[in-house]
């Protein structure tokens, strides 16, 4: 079967919504498909590579902001395939897809990854965006596929999930866990948090962690904080990191590779995700903590309060509560025997739930009966 999956920034651009396609479109090529993933070219010319059976059509935009781009050469390229898959939101281009569906033949597939917020002025365009045209993207689709149905059910989508749940299967995401594993490596007192530091992950709430660890003081005077990740905000948290006087227990990774990320993993105490609001729906990062044997703090969002059971896995914490958070790290790090049980834990949970394996196997299924037999769904 030739399938298209459409991305608005793919690796080696580092974010959720990238990572998550590339694990689907590697399990989908192993599964025997002809795979194209079509993706902006926002800083260099067009180009087609062969990234491990992948074929990744980097297509230069018409016009872009952000990760927001539209390709009209899109358009009649799309006939080309038996299955489409768009990975949402992708602002622009979309539309062009929708029209596409429209005039083509295509089994339309949507990935609705999450809602978009902002305060300013672009936040009103997300929500007038919201009310009148995803609806309309979303109802053309012959599927709509999801990490987690409480995110859908508690966020933008709510009002169309009640009127049209049978369009949506939940899909959760996967992660190596051959790569991310556990090992009898010394475990270093260090607190760790992964993820993109650019203006477009402002949500990831690292001004939060930063006061809640500057907050413990004394208590882990012994324990490092590792931020790994890059982007136009790193100047601003590196500043903030000196202003709290913590710049001796800090330490700033710009760029890992997944081996080296691995590694980090394995040897950190537990993992941190303090995202502020409903732009985080998911959490890769989590999957990775947690195939790698370690217990994890989240923001209790919808979406993310669902990857693991609070208690067991790791501990929810209240959204941009830096106080809250403090405590919640504080637990994990005075008590070795739970930090340990909620490790293993950890990995018994993402052996039985969260591989690629098992979201390729189900988006397998999803495309043969959208080919074979549209009238199940």
């Amino acid at each position: 079967m030739k399938i298209a999956h459409i991305i608005c920034a793919y690796p080696p651009y580092r974010g959720g919504m990238g990572n998550s396609a590339q694990g689907f479109v590697k399990e989908l090529v192993a599964l025997k498909h002809e795979v194209t993933v079509l993706t902006p070219a926002y800083n260099t010319s067009s180009s087609v590579t062969n990234e491990n059976g992948v074929r990744v059509d980097r297509i230069k935009p018409l016009w872009s902001f952000g990760n927001a781009a539209v390709l009209p050469k899109m358009f009649r390229r799309l006939k080309e395939f038996d299955v489409v898959h768009l990975h949402f939101p992708f602002y622009g281009t979309a539309s062009v897809v929708a029209m596409a569906r429209l005039f083509g033949k295509f089994k339309l597939v949507v990935h609705y990854h999450m809602d978009s917020t902002a305060d300013n002025l672009l936040g009103w365009i997300f929500k007038a965006y919201a009310w009148m045209v995803t609806p309309i993207i979303l109802r053309i689709a012959d599927s709509i596929t999801c990490a987690s149905l409480d995110y859908v059910k508690h966020g933008d989508l709510a009002r169309f999930y009640a009127k049209h749940s049978g369009l949506f299967l939940r899909v959760p995401f996967g992660v190596d866990n051959k790569l991310f594993c556990p090992s009898d490596v010394v475990k270093q007192k260090r607190l760790l948090f992964v993820g993109g530091l650019d203006t477009a992950h402002y949500f990831k709430g690292v001004e939060v962690l930063l006061t809640a660890f500057a907050s413990l003081g004394e208590r882990v005077q012994t324990y490092r904080l590792i931020i790994v990740g890059d982007g136009d905000l790193l100047p601003a948290y590196r500043q903030l990191v000196r202003d709290l006087k913590i710049d001796n227990r800090v330490d700033f990774i710009s760029d890992a590779s997944d081996v080296e990320l691995a590694k980090i993993y394995r040897e950190s105490t537990a993992l941190i995700l303090p995202s502020i609001n409903g732009c985080e729906a998911f959490g890769l990062v989590l999957l990775e903590a947690m195939a790698s044997g370690l217990p994890v703090i989240a923001s209790n969002l919808p979406g993310v309060r669902c990857v693991f059971k609070n208690g067991s896995q790791g501990l929810l914490v209240e959204p941009g509560n830096a106080e809250d958070l403090a405590k919640k790290i504080w637990q994990l790090v005075s008590q070795e025997k739970q930090t340990t049980a909620m490790g293993i834990a950890s990995r018994q949970l993402v052996e039985e739930q969260y591989t690629w394996v098992k979201a390729g196997k189900k988006l397998n299924e999803l495309y043969l009966r959208l080919k074979y037999s549209p009238k199940v769904l």
